[in-house]
C-alpha cells in the first residue's frame, strides 16, 4: 500500500491546473485559466492543495459557486487529500486585461450583432399595444431555446414597464468588470433590466435619448458571449426603442404578438409594417390568448374573438410582398399566468400542457432557423470585369 509521501508526491502542478481548467467562471462561462483568475497553486505535506483565486469584483455574487467549483475539481485529483480555497480581488490593470480579452481586441461600445458576419439570431418581439402577453412569450421562448441546448439572452427593452426579470426566476444582480457588464442568468437564459440598476419598484422617466443610450449599453457594455439567439422584449407600439433597434442591430428580425381581437390585430399590423420602414424581416406572427378550453367539457371558448392572429399575418404578407407565417397559437391557461408571477416558465414547470406545448413547438420553429450566413450581407461588391 502506498504511504503518505508517495501519494502526495503523485500530485503535481501540472495535474492541479489541467482540473481548475474544467472550472468554469459562472458568469463568464469560461475556464478560470484562461481568464487569468488563477493567482497560485501550492502543494503541501500528505497532498493538501492550496488554490489562490482572483475574483473578478471584491463582492463578487457568485464566490461561494467559485470556491465549491475549484473545490470539487481539485479535489477529484488523484492523491489530493484536502483542498483550500484563498480567495483575492483583481487589480486595476487585471481587470483591464480581462475586459480586452472578452472584447477579444474588438473597440469599445461595439455591438457584436450587429456585425456583417454574426451568427446570433436576433429576434425583436414587438406589439402594437400592451397586454398581449408580449412579454410572457418572450421569456417562455427563451427558456424552450435555452432546454433545447441553445445559448440563449434576453434584453429586457421595455424601459419603462421591465418585467423579463421576475418572469424568469432571475434573483441575481450584474457584475461590472471595468467597463463590461456580467449579465445574471436563471434556467440558462441571460438577462439585462432596467430593473436590476433601479431601487426597489422606483419608475424610469427617460426620454428618447436616454431610452437609446441605455439600449446601447445593454448591447455593447455587455458581455454576452457566443449566443445561438438574442431576444429583444420590446415596448409596445412603434416608439423610440423600435427605432433604435432597428439603428443599433439593423440584421435584428421581428416577431409579433397580438390577440385573436380585431381591435389588437390593428394595432399589431402597425407595429409590424414599421418593418417597411427599417427594412427589417418579420418571421412571423404569434396568437396569443387564441381561446380558453371549457373546465367542464374541454371546448375552447374564443374569449377575444378569432382570426387575430392569420388577420394580421395576411396583412403583412401584403404589404412587405414575402409570406409571414403565422408561428402558432398559445391558448389562455392559468398556468402560463402563474409561472409568469412565480419565475417559473410554463415551458419548465408544464412543457406539455396546452400554453407550454404551444410555446415549445414556436420556439422548435425558431431553433429550426439555422445559424449560418445565409441571407446576411457580408459587405462584399463584385467586380466588374468589363
Amino acid at each position: 500500500m502506498a504511504n503518505e509521501t508517495e501519494v502526495a508526491a503523485g500530485v503535481t502542478e501540472q495535474s492541479v491546473q489541467e482540473a481548475l481548467a474544467t472550472v468554469h467562471d459562472p458568469e463568464i462561462n469560461r475556464p478560470i485559466t484562461e481568464i487569468g483568475m488563477v493567482k497560485s497553486v501550492e502543494i503541501g505535506d500528505g497532498g493538501a492543495v492550496k488554490v489562490a483565486v482572483y475574483l473578478t469584483v471584491s463582492g463578487c455574487p457568485m464566490r461561494e459557486t467559485i470556491t465549491q467549483r475549484v473545490t470539487d475539481a481539485v479535489s477529484a485529483v488523484p492523491g489530493v487529500s484536502a483542498v483550500s480555497v484563498e480567495l483575492d480581488v483583481m487589480s486595476e490593470e487585471q481587470r483591464r486585461e480581462l475586459s480586452q480579452l472578452l472584447r477579444g481586441g474588438a473597440p469599445e461600445r461595439e455591438i457584436p450583432f450587429a456585425k456583417p458576419g454574426t451568427l446570433t439570431r436576433v429576434y425583436a418581439v414587438a406589439s402594437g399595444k400592451g397586454g398581449v402577453g408580449k412579454s410572457s412569450v418572450t421569456v417562455n421562448l427563451a427558456a424552450a431555446l435555452a432546454a433545447d441546448g441553445l445559448k440563449v439572452a434576453v434584453v429586457d427593452a421595455d424601459i419603462y414597464g421591465h418585467s423579463v426579470p421576475r418572469m424568469l426566476g432571475v434573483e441575481g444582480r450584474p457584475t461590472q468588470v471595468q467597463d463590461m457588464i456580467m449579465p445574471p442568468s436563471a434556467n440558462g437564459v441571460k438577462v439585462i433590466s432596467i430593473g436590476m440598476f433601479t431601487p426597489g419598484n422606483a419608475p424610469v422617466v427617460w426620454r428618447g435619448p436616454m431610452l437609446h443610450r441605455a439600449l446601447q449599453q445593454f448591447l455593447a457594455d455587455v458581455y454576452w458571449g457566443d449566443l445561438d439567439v438574442l431576444l429583444l422584449d420590446l415596448p409596445p407600439g412603434t416608439g423610440d426603442i423600435a427605432i433604435s433597434v432597428a439603428q443599433l442591430v439593423p440584421n435584428a428580425e421581428i416577431l409579433i404578438v397580438t390577440t385573436p381581437q380585431m381591435a389588437a390585430a390593428e394595432v399589431a399590423e402597425r407595429a409590424g409594417t414599421i418593418a417597411l420602414q427599417t427594412h427589417q424581416k418579420i418571421v412571423g406572427v404569434i396568437e396569443n390568448m387564441s381561446g380558453m378550453p371549457c373546465p367542464h367539457c374541454d371546448e375552447m371558448i374564443d374569449v377575444f374573438g378569432t382570426g387575430g392572429g392569420q388577420t394580421v399575418a395576411d396583412a403583412l404578407t401584403r404589404s412587405v410582398g414575402a409570406t409571414v407565417p403565422v408561428l402558432g397559437s398559445i391558448p389562455i391557461d392559468v398556468r402560463l399566468r402563474e409561472g409568469g408571477d412565480d419565475g417559473r416558465p410554463v415551458v419548465l414547470s408544464n412543457p406539455d400542457s396546452p400554453a407550454g406545448a404551444a410555446l415549445r413547438t414556436i420556439a422548435g420553429k425558431l431553433s429550426g432557423r439555422q445559424r449560418g450566413l445565409s441571407g446576411l450581407s457580408l459587405g462584399l461588391t463584385p467586380k466588374n470585369k468589363f
